[in-house]
């Protein structure tokens, strides 16, 4: 089985669902399974930690989750045109896989949920990416091809899915931001699958 790793940080639950979504597009391609996990929140006082065990959804990911997965899709809540502190905190502590390759040559893609319409989502969609490229991964974005690309009102970008959370994080997913992320997840799976099928090969 080809294993996707989700790997999101969600405060209002937006960037959740979305991931919940991509990873049912993952499944959604025979031989692949996603494996969703999250990150801790980090605090501005050193002494406070997070529980070893969240209180609810994903398990929290180590680093033996970069290493076991063919391919990655990262979501985070768009903060000024980056990632959220908690993901870039757990990227920052990724230089032994840096060094090893762990990451080299599988693919990956990014999805991110903001605020405001115009947020920075696109922005955050692309700085996401740099660690990734750092890591030596191959970006998986969204094609034209997808029709709801063309259609939305809402989110969804060709750098990756997106969703509009509303001032309030009170906006649903749109049937657009929805088919999008699932096709992402889908995409992405088929291309794991291909890339591992070469390697095998």
């Amino acid at each position: 089985m080809t294993e996707i790793l989700v790997l999101y940080y969600s405060t209002h639950g937006a960037t959740r669902q979305m991931a919940q979504l991509i990873a049912r597009g993952v499944e959604s391609v025979a031989g692949t399974s996603a494996r969703l996990r999250t990150v801790p929140r980090v605090s501005t006082v050193c002494e406070a930690t997070e529980a070893a065990i969240p209180e609810a959804g994903a398990p929290y990911v180590e680093l033996k989750d970069l290493q076991e997965c063919a391919g990655l899709a990262l979501g985070s809540p768009t903060r000024f045109g980056n990632m959220a502190a908690p993901m870039k905190y757990f990227w920052d502590s990724t230089i032994a896989e840096w060094l090893q390759g762990t990451l080299i040559g599988k693919p990956a893609s990014v999805f991110t949920s903001s605020g405001t319409l115009h947020g920075g989502n696109e922005a955050t969609l692309l700085t996401m990416m740099l660690p990734l490229l750092h890591h030596g991964m191959l970006i998986v974005g969204t094609p034209y091809s997808e029709n709801a690309l063309m259609s939305t009102t809402t989110g969804g970008t060709p750098y990756g899915a997106s969703h509009w959370a509303g001032t309030e994080s009170n906006q649903p997913i749109s049937d657009a931001e929805r088919q999008l992320c699932i096709a992402q997840g889908k995409r992405l799976a088929e291309v794991a699958l291909k890339l591992s099928a070469e390697k095998s090969s």
